[in-house]
């Protein structure tokens, strides 16, 4: 069995409290990962200084190379991970037996990490709006108009505690390292796969390892990281995002509730889109923040409800090996059930119908996991609470609201797709605060513009601009 270490700026730290990886099926142990404490972390964030220091030695013009030869590493190669050599199909296996991943939608979001890695040239271009790259290692710089500017970099690493429900995330933080900062993470307790074969490639592909932390803990560890981290992502729940709200050090990353709005120029026509708002609310398995969980329209909704129904109401729970498997299990059986609880109550509200009861039952519990199977609900007024649910798998409201009223009745909404060719309608939503990412057109909210910023821009959290002058 694989044994994985801490890494202490890219030195492994021989622990000797250790936590299993189960597999989610089995219960059989996949792997004993090493843990620290929130005190080591304290300790350690001291030397914070020398990983900029390590990485500052590399322009970012090298390190961006290093990325793109990290992604080959990462997605073709057999790497170092503990005290093993990984391939990379003992990654998808691992991934999914701790996840409840099926393996394919595993391999796709390999892909998307390495889809970052390899295009960081254009990522960053686009991040920095151009400006040239040295001007975030020197600390100043010129722009075309011949302005000196500077940009002064607000801590030395980011660090992040890591979520366990897709491994997608992980595109996020990847900008950093050619940017100079170091990374100090806390992988998932079930989704240590990707931080640790990613660092793994970044030092292969000649990355200084003294730039890295990885700190498998408890929760005194995640907090301790964010409390000693100048700058920070977190992901959790709206609770979680709530009690970081306004605080500049941190990037909170929670729920999504992106949402689909269709026109009423449009709905007549909705069935042209029909599939688009499939792939919205199921792909991946429903578990991202760029799932859709709302589509909104003034009429029509019924039957917009009951055709997604019949296109996701009859996925069946398939091993996770399957190449059909659409379902991600929940790891945690009783994550599964409070969830349906959960549900159960919101189909007790008037006017709230599920659509896919027809299609037979929605929990399917097995002996270590359980399974919740998509669901389409209708409500009739944005007033009903699930107008404003979201849940960690194929699970969507259709709700009926008048156009006029859509804006400020869908709440926060981290994508909006709406569907509608009316200008003033456009300028509208172009104008609400309320809506991160919008798409107008026909582009499922899953489909991201990697070249474009995700819940704010990365440079501008590590990177003060500021005034700069040189005396004549």
């Amino acid at each position: 069995m694989l044994t994985i270490q801490p890494l202490r700026w890219g030195k492994p730290y021989n622990s000797l409290d250790t936590f299993d990886v189960i597999h989610f099926d089995t219960g059989e142990a996949i792997a004993k990962i090493g843990q620290v404490t929130g005190g080591m972390v304290q300790l350690d964030m001291r030397k914070a200084d020398q990983a900029r220091k390590a990485l500052r030695k590399f322009s970012c013009e090298d390190l961006i190379q290093k990325c793109q030869k990290a992604a080959q590493l990462f997605e073709h190669e057999p790497l170092s991970v503990g005290d093993g050599i990984q391939t990379v199909s003992d990654f998808i296996h691992q991934q999914s037996a701790s996840t409840g991943l099926p393996e394919h939608m595993c391999q796709s979001n390999m892909k998307k990490n390495c889809f970052v890695l390899s295009n960081m040239a254009k990522i960053l271009d686009c991040l920095t709006r151009g400006l040239p790259l040295d001007v975030y290692t020197r600390g100043y710089g010129e722009e075309n108009r011949g302005v000196t500017v500077s940009y002064q970099c607000q801590a030395p690493v980011l660090g992040a505690v890591l979520p366990n429900n897709s491994p997608g995330v992980h595109t996020l933080w990847l900008p950093a390292v050619p940017l100079q900062v170091g990374l100090v993470l806390k992988p998932g307790s079930q989704e240590p796969w990707t931080p640790y074969r990613m660092i793994s490639a970044f030092i292969a592909a000649g990355i200084p390892a003294e730039a890295f932390c990885l700190y498998p803990g408890g929760h005194d560890v995640g907090s301790t990281i964010m409390s000693k981290c100048e700058r920070s992502m977190i992901f959790g729940s709206a609770q979680t995002v709530q009690q970081y709200s306004g605080n500049p050090r941190v990037q909170a990353h929670g729920p999504g509730f992106s949402k689909i709005l269709i026109g009423d120029d449009i709905v007549d026509r909705w069935e042209d889109y029909l599939d688009m708002m499939v792939e919205s609310v199921a792909s991946n398995s429903g578990r991202g923040c760029i799932n859709c969980s709302g589509i909104w329209a003034s009429r029509h909704t019924k039957k917009i409800a009951e055709a997604i129904a019949a296109k996701i109401g009859p996925m069946e729970a398939l091993p996770p090996q399957d190449p059909n498997a659409q379902l991600a299990a929940f790891t945690n059986k009783q994550m599964a059930t409070g969830t349906w609880s959960m549900i159960q109550q919101d189909l007790a509200e008037s006017g709230v119908t599920d659509m896919t009861a027809s299609y037979g039952p929605r929990l399917v519990e097995k002996e270590r996991c359980a399974y919740l199977r998509p669901m389409v609900l209708h409500a009739d007024s944005p007033s009903r609470g699930v107008a404003s649910k979201e849940y960690m798998f194929p699970f969507v409201s259709v709700v009926e609201c008048p156009q006029k009223d859509m804006i400020k009745s869908i709440g926060q909404t981290l994508i909006g797709t709406a569907l509608t060719a009316d200008p003033s309608w456009i300028d509208d939503l172009t104008n609400a605060v309320n809506i991160d990412r919008l798409n107008i057109g026909a582009i499922a909210t899953n489909r991201l513009n990697w070249l474009q910023p995700h819940e704010g821009n990365l440079t501008e959290f590590l990177f003060r601009n500021r005034a700069y002058q040189f005396a004549g």
